[in-house]
């Protein structure tokens, strides 16, 4: 996807969970105000490429892989 492409897509979505090994940040995009640069640091990896692997469900983005967040959040069980 194209940084423009991503930059759309954000704009589609209320909520990004960007996870990072253990680490899990959140964006309540309705609430909080951020510039660009933040949100791509989110949703990009060192190659400047979308980080995998990415899920949007309704108006949620979530960016990489961790069980216990998909769990949460969608409320799945992934075997």
């Amino acid at each position: 996807m194209s940084r423009d492409d991503i930059l759309k897509l954000v704009g589609e979505v209320r909520e990004i969970y960007s996870v990072k090994g253990k680490k899990v940040n959140y964006l309540n995009l309705q609430k909080e105000e951020t510039d660009q640069e933040t949100v791509l640091s989110m949703l990009l990896g060192p190659t400047g490429n979308l980080r995998a692997p990415t899920l949007r469900v309704g108006n949620t983005l979530v960016v990489g892989f961790q069980q216990d967040i998909y769990n949460q959040i969608f409320d799945l069980e992934i075997l």
